[in-house]
């Protein structure tokens, strides 16, 4: 089943046009730049034979017409505040043209949706939580975003969504999605297409070192108990021990540092931070887990410190359908052979709602030095295609 590579990235960049800022987008759900794409969708999912259905939660779906249960393809097409082109948008389009296809030449009923926030402006996968049915409708129009504005308000504003019915992942037999890497793994190896076999879990604390404050000029440094120094001996103890258990999925990260008073002349007397780690493994989260504790336990004692652990977020490593992986091997052998690779997703999508309710899988293609949430994201243009064709040849296995 072959794909209309030039139609696609015609429809790629027309999506890209809503919101274009220079080489990136800024089109944040609910967003008028959001909203006006989402329209524009509606009328493609038309020209091709599709049923364009919005749900409560703004998410949109393209529904063919043939009977039975039908494959949903899809991603989110809402960026980050600065956002790339591609992030989202390159699988809602990808999912468009390969149903499109399909309604050309007879081939498998395919679905479309492009869910509402993935991009987290009122919740991580917002639209897919709803969709998944891990959100009811109710606490899902009372989130509100950064600027205070509740979800149902916006929601509700919308005049397509004044008889909106939910649709529930038993109206469809499979889920697939496919997205650029965001990551350097494809592009530093020279190779097209990444199956994706696990999106890893995660684990996060918030770390909070307590000393002494005191004067800068008068407290003797073996006199001191100065949470900054102590973050410092944390992190190096935290290194050490991650290092000795790391496997090639296993990352960490310190993102926020907070000092009080955060003052020149005063010895620090508080420091907080989050600690958050990531890998494809339950056993190897609970481990790094340990790993945390050990090293806080230990700094602590060796430098007359307080320190406290808060776990605030756990997200578990979800495995893709195994058939559905296999498929799409078989499919990359064909289009790309020899430039393909099983690998995990570092990031979360909305797949991993999907796949506890649906048999999931996911695709990934490179992206130009591992660049993206960021203006400078692309991929070269005959990897999208490529991209497109696994997805297509896939669909018709």
């Amino acid at each position: 089943m072959k794909i209309n590579g030039d139609r696609f990235l015609v429809d790629l960049e027309a999506l890209r046009e809503f919101g274009k800022q220079g080489t990136g987008v800024i089109r944040p759900a609910f967003s008028p730049a959001d909203i006006d794409s989402r329209r524009w969708l509606a009328e493609k999912f038309e020209d091709c034979g599709l049923t364009p259905r919005w749900d409560p939660a703004a998410n949109l779906f393209g529904i063919p017409p043939q009977p039975g249960k039908p494959i949903l393809i899809g991603s989110h097409s809402d960026t980050q505040p600065q956002g790339g082109w591609l992030d989202g948008a390159y699988g809602v389009v990808l999912a468009l043209e390969v149903a499109r296809t399909c309604q050309e030449v007879g081939g498998p009923p395919v679905a479309v949706v492009s869910f509402q926030d993935e991009e987290s402006a009122f919740m991580p996968l917002t639209g897919s939580c709803f969709f998944s049915g891990k959100l009811s409708r109710d606490a899902l129009y009372d989130l509100t975003n950064a600027a205070g504005q509740r979800y149902g308000d916006l929601a509700s504003a919308l005049s397509e969504l004044e008889e909106a019915e939910t649709l529930t992942p038993s109206l469809f037999s499979a889920f697939l999605e496919a997205h650029i890497e965001q990551g350097p793994v494809l592009d530093q190896a020279g190779e097209i297409i990444g199956v994706v076999e696990t999106i890893v879990g995660s684990r996060q604390f918030e770390v909070t070192i307590k000393g002494q404050q005191n004067h800068a000029g008068t407290t003797p440094m073996a006199l001191r108990r100065d949470a900054v120094t102590g973050f410092g001996a944390f992190i190096t103890n935290l290194e050490e021990r991650f290092t000795k258990i790391a496997t090639p999925r296993s990352v960490w990260t310190i993102g926020r540092v907070d000092v009080h008073p955060n003052a020149p002349s005063i010895v620090p007397g508080e420091l907080n931070c989050s600690v958050q780690i990531r890998d494809g493994s339950l056993a190897q989260l609970d481990a790094m887990c340990e790993m945390i504790q050990k090293a806080a336990a230990q700094t602590a004692v060796e430098r007359n410190l307080d320190i406290s652990l808060l776990e605030t977020k756990a997200v578990a490593p979800i495995d893709m359908d195994d058939g559905i992986v296999e498929q799409f091997c078989e499919a990359a052998k064909s289009t790309v052979p020899g430039a393909w690779r099983r690998m995990p997703s570092g990031a979360l999508h909305d797949a991993m709602n999907l796949a506890p309710q649906l048999p999931t899988g996911m695709i990934f293609v490179p992206s130009i030095g591992g660049i993206s949430h960021a203006f400078e994201e692309d991929t070269q243009r005959e990897h999208l295609v490529a991209g497109v064709q696994v997805m297509a040849d896939t669909v018709a296995r």
